[in-house]
């Protein structure tokens, strides 16, 4: 096995393909007592195991293609990017760096906030896995001496305990830093515990020159909105040139890839200028896509009022891409609100281009656009402001009941306030069953009410197919049909009954046996 100046990978939590949906990958930021280990290994975060013919990984993680590439690209060349299994096969003596992308290492991203709170708290399976990653690098450091690299957009939770095997935190983007981090390094010298990075230019962002995972293809980066609430707000907006966009896609498609999805905070911001919709852009952006060869093409965000501003735009797209219900989408969307008061001081562009008092029929005609094209929105709202009460919780109540009347199939998703070092709510307290307004629980009751109906609607597409596919299917039919008592309870309780949840452990050998039985049960119970 050749040896590597410079080695990058990521924890478990980002290094999967997560089983047959990324919708899946939600199921890491339970506790992890909740969930054994053999459904996480087998079914929700999967390894990724295919290796190319340097050793490395065949598909990796967005985040850290762009690392490699970016180093490559200044001349750093002896660079590999390797699942976390497979550290030890390539760290040797003349290893000079680790480098390490982090999502959400120690559980404190908004929707891990959140499980851990309702289901009576513990380690997340990201914070597992992240802790296994930092125990595996911990030893190696040990035997070979090499620096640790660490960056993404779960840096700011390690400026709150920062490991002791961490020599530097890139906070930011890495594409003009990170080269001169590693190149110092590299030298002998030492580079300082934490470098600030800078936003770089089009032409400093270079193209990936390997498959990543799910095809990922980055076409915007950076959101205009200023969400006071949001973590990407600092960043400057930019879409990235299409050439580039087409050269990724070809080298996924070269590498037995054949669905797209496309990397943005809004994809119907591509080539836009001040929050207007590029519909010319789009077209042409879907359209050099599809002639690549790829087979489908997918999306992670989008914003209701751009949808609601371009229908035209999303039909177009939806044409293009041949969307129908085995090949829908599933963007997250911020619906964040429904209190005029909340929107308007945390988000008052967020409507844009309509006002902030059209908030709801902006959500309502939105919906019923994405609906009409297969795209069915996982709508996430921030829950625990300052100023926040019940009257206000309860506009948002409203905003969700009317989005359950109309039955679009859509999720919602009430999650609370984190106070993210890089935001301008940072210093908000942490949320917790005492600072969340009471009306909080009765939003969470009727939005998972809501979910579960939609969730089973959409079994067979979230589930995919084959034996996995099967399983999976079983699980979310039958155990979410179960377990409306739970949400229920944690409106009546005020959220104190999650408390009673804090002894569970199913992550052993005992309570997997219990799951499976349970599974069983469950199976032939009549709906």
């Amino acid at each position: 096995m050749p040896s590597w100046s410079v080695v990058l990978t990521s924890d478990r939590g980002s290094f999967t393909r997560f089983g047959p949906s990324s919708v899946m990958g939600y199921v890491a930021c339970m506790p992890s007592r909740l969930v054994p280990r053999v459904f996480m290994d087998t079914l929700f975060t999967p390894p990724i195991k295919e290796v190319d013919q340097r050793g490395g990984a065949l598909y990796a993680p967005y985040a850290l293609r762009k690392v490699e590439s970016t180093l490559i690209t200044h001349g750093i060349k002896d660079v590999i990017v390797v699942q976390p299994e497979r550290l030890r096969k390539v760290v040797s003596n003349t290893t000079k760096v680790v480098g390490i992308s982090v999502h959400d290492p120690y559980g404190l991203d908004p929707v891990t906030y959140k499980l851990s709170l309702l289901f009576g708290g513990g380690k997340s399976w990201l914070e597992v896995f992240f802790e296994e990653l930092g125990d595996e690098i911990s030893e190696l450091k040990k035997q070979y001496s090499f620096k640790v690299i660490a960056g993404g957009p779960g840096a700011w939770e390690l400026t709150k305990r920062r490991p002791v095997w961490l020599d530097v935190l890139v906070m930011g983007e890495s594409e003009v830093v990170l080269p001169q981090i590693v190149g110092s390094i590299m030298k002998g010298e030492n580079p300082p515990p934490i470098v600030k990075g800078r936003d770089p230019k089009i032409e400093e962002i270079p193209p990936v020159i390997g498959a990543t995972r799910w095809g990922e293809v980055q076409i915007t980066r950076g959101c205009p909105r200023g969400c006071s609430f949001c973590s990407i707000t600092p960043e400057t907006f930019r879409s990235i040139p299409l050439d580039v966009i087409t050269e990724e896609v070809k080298v996924n498609l070269s590498a037995g890839i054949r669905d797209v999805d496309l990397i943005t905070d809004d994809v119907l911001l591509y080539g836009s200028t001040k929050l207007r919709v590029n519909h010319e852009a789009m077209v042409k952006l879907f359209t050099e896509v599809k002639k690549t060869g790829a087979k489908g093409i997918f999306w992670p965000h989008v914003s209701a009022p751009a949808v609601r501003s371009s229908p035209k735009t999303l039909r177009a797209m939806a044409e293009i891409a041949e969307y129908n219900f085995d090949r829908s989408v599933m963007p997250v969307v911020g619906m964040e609100s429904g209190s005029i008061k909340i929107l308007k001081k945390y988000m008052p562009a967020k409507a844009f281009p309509w006002s902030v008092e059209e908030w709801t029929d902006v959500i309502l005609d939105a919906t019923a656009i994405m609906n009409e094209n297969y795209i069915y929105p996982c709508y996430t709202m921030t829950i625990g402001y300052r100023e926040e009460t019940d009257d206000d919780v309860q506009q948002s109540i409203d905003l969700v009941q009317k989005v359950i009347d109309h039955d679009f199939t859509a999720w919602v998703f009430p999650l609370p306030v984190i106070p993210m070092s890089v935001t301008r709510v940072k210093d908000n307290p942490f949320p917790d069953l005492e600072r969340l307004p009471s009306k909080y629980w009765d939003l969470l009751y009727i939005s998972w009410n809501y979910n579960m109906k939609v969730t089973r609607k959409l079994a067979p597409r979230l589930a995919g197919k084959g034996m996995t596919g099967r399983l999976v299917r079983l699980m979310i039919d039958r155990v979410f049909s179960s377990i409306e008592w739970f949400f229920r309870e944690l409106k009546d309780s005020n959220g104190r009954k999650s408390i009673e949840f804090s002894s569970i452990n199913l992550n052993n050998s005992l309570g997997t046996i219990r799951s499976i039985v349970e599974l069983g049960k469950l199976s032939f119970r009549k709906s």
